[in-house]
């Protein structure tokens, strides 16, 4: 590969020249405010889980994330490790009332405010030479959340906020110190931070918005001083997501005239959040145009089937056999619903949905207590390789991936311009919160949102006002408006008469928003999505199958072998302090099951819907056909763990014919790049919810097959 990496010279003398250097503040209402959101999130502990996801965070607390605490030296002594696993945890103890993990975050945050040293430093760091300032980002993102869900917590927070930002504003202007790596700095030796300048933004604005105390110029000035340090090293993303910059493809021998910074897979998940954070701050529709754009971009040339970025530390192409880091899908997660936030574009919900469902679960273990760090969309086996020649380098990362869950939680619900409230991701979950800003005119607002989606397609709400006001449910792209159905009910809480109103088509707004006018009250509203299965198709004769939010995947039954943890690098096994002392922590090697087929071809003409007919059987055999329009799924049909071969109560049933599939590089070849030779008999193949399959096939060659008999199932 070829990568620029300029000198500290040469980009003064470009960023010259540039004019997009150049860092404006907002000209919104009075020159002070921040360009506000279309829908503005609810503060955290607002929103609590139900049903499944409630079982998967208490998974999550129960595993890996919520153990890390206990021995993992890395969240007790590294610079970046740490802040991350803070930025996790916060959510998911507030998200769940965990006791456990309230009292770990509680802990790690009265250590931090309580050494916060004289000069302002939050952490242990006390050399200049071992202060990076891009890992206290994550560290300000876990105190905002924190100080949010904990009132009694605030002003402390605050307090050690604003004796931070006043540290980090000097530093900065000496020479971007604690950014701009000088000397023997040793922090940051990767170059990581000057790709995420502007992960300082979201924490710093919101501290200017609620809590200035007369200290704003410093608050701006340090955001802006953080942008002209990567701008200055050459880390400015506003040059990157543009038709002429972005790379279609990356290999080898691919000319690239930009910073390595931008093609890194997780940078560039976090750096879809830059035009946007800095259009906050300017107000330049031309940022918020470019936040469009990015999406495009990456949606066309790197996005993988299951949502997340297709990169192995660094994109390539399309093909399925390359990784995508299990870290990429959890930035994923946060930008697109960052993202969606002010830019209310509905595909962008549906991608931070698609995402939640299948590129997260897929690389987590159906115990939440291993993770497999580079996923495949067409995964025959797991296991050590005979070469590593299809990836560029992959590492080992543990603390990002506990947040991707608890901020999706978080970000569920959401207020919108005209005062109401919208359910945004539909899990299942409350939203406690008050309308209004007038004090005698709050609305207190309770809306529980039961619902298996979404591996069903119903979703029934109860809701709790104490005056009239807007409900919104946002509808995905992929539902039939014409034969989904809205229905309510309410009590008149003066004279105990019921309204009921009859089953109606949807009849969405522009933002894909279906309205409910709710009265004062105790009402409830079932809302029914129609869908079928959708065939996506990608070059050179492939294909793959979504039903609902769900991408479905060929399943390959496998058997799992627990061994001894080792270190990425050397092979060696991890010490004491990296694993865990109850013996929970293992690698695994999958293999498929003798006579599991993977390599196949399909006919996605021919697909049924099959539902499990007894909650308790979970073989191919107990599944019978499904026609109805409306995928209807009790909860008593969802298994805990639910992402696990299996588990999920709907599958479909694709015709299929066994292919003679090469092998290249010790995996599956790309699909499209060979002729397609059946060598058997065609059949309806078993495809599963992408996430509960750890090996599977997602990505597959197009045949036409005669009509296949659907009692020839495999």
């Amino acid at each position: 590969m070829v990568l620029l990496l300029r000198s500290c010279a040469a980009l003064a003398a470009l960023v010259s020249c540039v004019q997009t250097a150049a860092i404006s503040r907002s000209s919104y209402e009075d020159g002070t405010s921040l360009v506000q959101p279309v829908y503005k999130p609810l503060d955290l502990g607002s929103i609590k889980p139900l049903g499944w996801f409630k079982d998967q965070l208490e998974l999550e607390a129960a595993g890996l994330s919520g153990n890390m605490f206990d021995f993992y030296r890395f969240v007790h002594d590294s610079n970046e490790a740490s802040p991350y696993w803070f930025n996790g945890l916060v959510p998911l103890a507030f998200g769940l009332g965990d006791e456990r993990i309230l009292g770990q975050v509680k802990y790690y945050l009265d250590y931090i405010l309580d050494h916060q040293q004289e000069d302002g430093w939050i952490g242990w760091e006390t050399t200049q030479a071992t202060r990076g300032l891009w890992a206290r980002c994550l560290l300000l993102l876990g105190l905002v959340q924190y100080a949010e869900a904990d009132p009694t917590q605030t002003e402390r927070i605050v307090d050690a906020m604003h004796r931070y930002v006043v540290l980090a504003h000097s530093m900065l202007q000496n020479n971007y110190t604690g950014l701009l790596v000088h000397g023997n700095d040793t922090y940051d030796t990767a170059g990581f931070g000057v790709g995420r300048t502007h992960e300082m933004h979201i924490p710093l604005q919101w501290l200017l918005e609620r809590y200035p105390r007369n200290n704003s110029e410093i608050i701006w000035e340090t955001m802006e001083l953080m942008i002209e340090g990567g701008v200055l090293w050459g880390a400015d993303w506003r040059t990157f997501w543009t038709d002429e910059a972005y790379p279609h493809v990356l290999y080898e021998t691919t000319p690239f005239n930009l910073s390595w910074v931008f093609i890194h897979g997780v940078n560039m998940a976090q750096g879809l959040r830059y035009p946007l954070s800095l259009y906050l701050n300017s107000g330049d529709k031309a940022l918020k145009a470019q936040t469009r754009k990015a999406v495009d971009l990456l949606a066309e040339y790197h996005r993988s089937l299951a949502g997340t970025i297709l990169a192995d530390e660094y994109i390539s192409d399309l093909n399925p056999s390359r990784g995508a880091e299990l870290c990429i899908a959890a930035e994923v997660m946060f930008s697109s619903a960052y993202i969606y936030q002010y830019l209310g574009d509905n595909d962008i919900a549906d991608w931070a949905e698609q995402t939640a469902f299948n590129a997260l679960p897929v690389s987590v273990s159906p115990d939440w207590w291993s993770h497999q760090y580079v996923q495949q969309e067409n995964q025959p086996w797991s296991r050590n390789l005979s070469t590593d020649d299809l990836w560029w380098d992959v590492n080992s990362c543990t603390v990002n991936h506990p947040q991707a869950y608890p901020k999706f939680l978080a970000n569920s619900f959401a207020t919108t311009p005209e005062g109401g409230l919208a359910h945004i991701f539909l899990v299942p979950g409350t939203a406690a919160t008050t309308l209004g800003s007038d004090n005698n005119n709050n609305n207190s607002i309770l809306v529980s949102a039961n619902t298996t989606y979404p591996f069903g397609h119903t979703l029934t709400y109860t809701i709790s006002a104490s005056q009239p006001f807007d409900f919104s449910i946002r509808i995905p792209t992929w539902a039939l408006p014409s034969l989904s159905t809205i229905s309510t009910n309410s009590t008149n809480p003066r004279t105990g008469v019921a309204r009921t109103s009859s089953s109606t088509p949807l009849s969405p707004d522009d933002l894909s928003l279906q309205h409910v006018a709710v009265p004062a009250g105790i009402s409830t509203a079932t809302l029914r999505l129609a869908t079928a299965p959708r065939v996506v198709r990608r070059a050179n004769g492939t294909a793959a199958v979504y039903f609902g939010a769900l991408l479905y995947a060929l399943a390959v039954e496998h058997d799992a072998l627990a061994v001894a943890p080792v270190d990425y690098r050397s092979g060696t096994v991890l010490p004491p302090s990296t694993t865990d002392p109850r013996g929970h922590t293992h690698d695994y090697v999958l293999t498929p099951k003798r006579g599991s087929k993977w390599n196949v071809a399909i006919d996605p003409t021919q697909i049924r819907v099959v539902r499990r007919s007894s909650s308790r059987d979970s073989s191919p055999s107990a599944f019978e056909e499904y026609t109805d329009d409306v995928l209807e799924v009790s909860s008593d049909e969802l298994q805990n763990p639910i992402w696990d071969l299996g588990a999920p109560p709907i599958e479909l049933r694709v015709a299929a014919v066994e292919i003679d599939w090469p092998i290249a590089m010790d995996t599956a070849a790309d699909p499209g790049t060979f002729d397609v030779t059946p060598v058997g008999k065609p059949f309806y193949a078993r495809f599963v919810p992408y996430g509960s399959s750890k090996l599977h096939m997602a990505l597959l060659p197009v045949v036409q097959l005669d009509d296949v008999d659907f009692d020839a199932s495999d």
